[in-house]
């Protein structure tokens, strides 16, 4: 999930990016010029109901297993999503602005008469339940939730995220869990699925010495489990991938040449309106072009991490960022 300022609050000053999580590496992938968007100018993107929605069904999948096995019943996970919707109103007051005229002006689901907030509450009801069709709470006990990890390669570069659970079984065997509130990819894609997966299983092999047994990724907006098997081989790829992946963003920030990426997912994008490819004009590069970005800042070195991993809607959670 990506993290941003809250609409109408000035964002932080840039700085050069010094980490990745797997959200702000797949912004790089995707579009360049919206990586540089996100991490550097750090511009605002206001929060989407289904952004806001997947915020609130995390905390949710989360905050059960408070409860004992036992209490852990679909009766009991449906009435933590207005319970939790109401805890991230409180500490987000503009999310009331989705389900008011303009709010459905802009994002498309909202209505000034809250009937749509009724529907979308029920919505994250209908999605919380069909987790119980794909796992067994009562059998489960993770350990850790809304994990957040961070691990420096030898190389110098940090990577950081957020793992929404890790099971450990009775044999120490490792399996990564994480929620998506979408539909399941088709198969041509599956492997920019489990991009995130793999970034996460590199972070704890570099952290705790031992790869993780499997990878799964739950799909509740069709009903799908996606699971995968990594090792060494796979996660040495992937470490390749994300070293050639900073350099290029290294590269970008030396020269403030961040060239944007057309492609299918552009229409989505909240800044459509600064980019070249749509007549627009990004603002003046808030950065100095320097000579090196090192792969390790300066000690205090504050600005983008690119963590994306926390899980405030708008985004999707920087504990990052979200994450997811």
């Amino acid at each position: 999930m990506v993290s941003h300022p809250a609409p109408g609050k000035a964002p932080a000053p840039a700085s050069p990016p010094n980490s990745l999580s797997p959200s702000r590496a797949a912004d790089f992938m995707q579009c360049p010029l919206l990586y540089r968007f996100r991490v550097i100018d750090r511009l605002p993107e206001k929060p989407t109901p289904a952004a806001t929605r997947g915020t609130v069904v995390h905390a949710v999948l989360e905050r059960l297993f408070d409860a004992p096995a036992a209490e852990r019943s679909v009766r009991r996970a449906r009435s933590l999503v207005v319970r939790e919707w109401e805890r991230l109103l409180a500490k987000r007051p503009e999310l009331a602005e989705l389900f008011t005229e303009d709010g459905r002006e802009a994002g498309g689901e909202g209505a000034a008469d809250g009937t749509e907030l009724a529907r979308w509450l029920a919505r994250a009801e209908e999605l919380v339940e069909r987790w119980f069709s794909l796992e067994d709470p009562t059998r489960l006990e993770p350990a850790e939730r809304e994990l957040f990890v961070e691990a420096r390669l030898e190389s110098g570069l940090r990577l950081r995220g957020i793992i929404d659970r890790v099971d450990v079984a009775p044999t120490g065997e490792v399996r990564i869990v994480d929620y998506k509130t979408g539909k399941a990819p088709r198969p041509e894609y599956t492997a920019e699925a489990l991009f995130q997966m793999k970034f996460y299983a590199l972070v704890l092999w570099r952290l705790r010495g031992t790869i993780p047994r499997r990878l799964q990724l739950v799909y509740l907006g069709s009903a799908d489990v996606l699971t995968y098997d990594p090792d060494e081989n796979d996660l040495r790829g992937v470490e390749r991938k994300l070293l050639a992946l900073w350099e290029a963003i290294r590269q970008a920030t030396e020269t403030g040449d961040w060239r944007p990426r057309p492609g299918p997912l552009c229409g989505w994008c909240a800044h459509q309106a600064l980019c070249p490819e749509f007549g627009g004009t990004p603002p003046p590069y808030p950065l100095m072009i320097q000579p090196r970005l090192p792969l390790e800042p300066d000690a205090g070195t504050g600005g983008g991490t690119g963590s994306g991993t926390d899980r405030s809607p708008g985004t999707l959670p920087e504990a990052e960022g979200a994450a997811g």
